[in-house]
């Protein structure tokens, strides 16, 4: 073999080899693309949300406590009514009958107290000149005795009359009332918003069970009753802020304030592991649209507690991470004696700050109040400093610390929900 031949051949031999070494070489990761925001300062509030029926704030049944047939509905469904107004009535004859009647022993027992009283005065009378004519010595003792057993008697006649007088009147009024009662009247300002029976129909009227005839609303004054998670609930009072959306009004909201926080839970499906525990809250309208009724459904946004000149960053910035994988250096304002603490926790917050040499640097944060699309960062963030808010998969699971990234485009994902 010629020599020039070897020497191809040792050429050719070198670039294999060279290849091979090139090719085994470590080469850096590409540059994750992922979408970077900046830290800001800003005004945040914490919204509590909670989804409810419109209602009115008063709201009453009209019932009847007496039984007969309804003979006259002087009212129809959706009518303004005033405090005293007619709304119907109940066949008074039966009840007519019986004040007649009990006016007629009033007027008995009436007599019976004048009579008794006309036979206590002469019987009283009786004893005085008697008891004259003894002084004189002109009648015996037997007769002065006799005297007073009669006035005596008299007079506890009387008493018993005047008894039953009043058992009288007592019974009259009764009668009286029932027949008042035979026309139902308005007990307050509003509107029928349900009317549940027709002229001709039996009334049932009762002390222990309800037959509701219609319902009479307030509808000046409405309200929205929600219901809100125990972890929420802590952080509301009476007279905070509300907004509030109706389902049937698009692109319409209206003021509000909470008005009422039960001071009891309501808990569904106890025991189990869908246990769900919330608590009644009441949130009143400041003004009733016209075209808001009884019944809509509606949205409630509370505004809880609004801290001004936060560190705010988008909530999907920041993710948890296992504590034990990050950097030992401890967030702003933070001592090493916190940081060995929050070792031995299993999860920490974090944000990713990018660097001037766009490498990220995973940085434990402590976190403040959220609102629906931001969250304050009370330690661990200075303003204006480059963080990564997506996208949410990688920002959530495969994104390191010091890792190469590139500003791109792409779906942030869903939010991770409020950290």
């Amino acid at each position: 073999m010629t020599w020039w031949k070897i020497l191809i051949l040792a050429v050719l031999g070198l670039g294999v080899v060279g290849v091979t070494v090139a090719g085994l070489k470590d080469r850096p990761p590409p540059a994750v693309e992922v979408q970077i925001t900046r830290s800001k300062r800003a005004t945040i509030s914490r919204t509590v949300v909670g989804a409810g029926k419109v209602q009115a704030a008063t709201t009453v049944k009209i019932s009847s406590t007496l039984s007969g047939d309804l003979i006259e509905l002087a009212v129809k469904d959706g009518d303004r009514v005033k405090k005293g107004q007619v709304l119907g009535r109940i066949d008074p004859r039966r009840f007519q009958a019986a004040a007649k009647q009990m006016l007629a022993s009033q007027s008995g027992a009436k007599a019976d107290v004048l009579g008794a009283q006309v036979d206590l005065d002469r019987t009283t009378a009786e004893l005085a000149r008697v008891e004259a004519l003894e002084k004189k010595g002109l009648t015996a003792t037997a007769d002065v005795e006799k005297s007073k057993s009669d006035r005596d008697s008299a007079s506890a006649k009387l008493a018993s009359s005047r008894e039953r007088l009043a058992q009288a009147n007592a019974q009259y009024e009764q009668a009286a009332t029932d027949l008042g009662h035979t026309t139902l009247l308005a007990p307050m300002d509003g509107n029928i918003i349900e009317l549940d029976r027709e002229v001709g129909e039996r009334v049932r009227g009762s002390d222990f069970s309800e037959d509701t005839l219609m319902v009479i609303a307030a509808l000046a004054v409405m309200e929205v009753k929600i219901e809100v998670g125990e972890h929420e609930v802590v952080w509301l009072k009476n007279g905070q802020l509300a907004e509030i959306s109706i389902d049937a009004l698009e692109g319409q909201s209206f003021k509000g304030n909470v008005v009422e926080i039960a001071q009891r839970a309501t808990v569904k499906n106890p025991g189990t592991e869908s246990e769900v525990t919330s608590f009644p809250v009441t949130v009143a309208l400041q003004v009733r649209p016209n075209a808001v009724l009884p019944g809509m459904s509606a949205e409630v946004h509370i505004t809880a507690d609004t801290h001004k000149d936060a560190v705010t960053v988008p909530i999907q910035a920041v993710t948890v991470r296992p504590d034990k994988s990050l950097p030992d250096a401890a967030p702003m304002g933070e001592s090493n004696q916190a940081l060995t603490a929050k070792k031995t926790e299993t999860l920490a917050k974090v944000v990713f700050v990018v660097d001037g040499d766009n490498k990220t640097h995973a940085r434990r944060v402590q976190t403040g109040i959220a609102s629906d699309t931001e969250l304050e960062v009370t330690d661990g963030l200075k303003e204006g400093e480059r963080v990564v808010e997506g996208p949410f998969r990688t920002l959530s699971k495969e994104l390191q610390d010091d890792a190469l990234v590139k500003e791109g485009g792409g779906g942030k994902g869903p939010p991770p929900g409020r950290s």
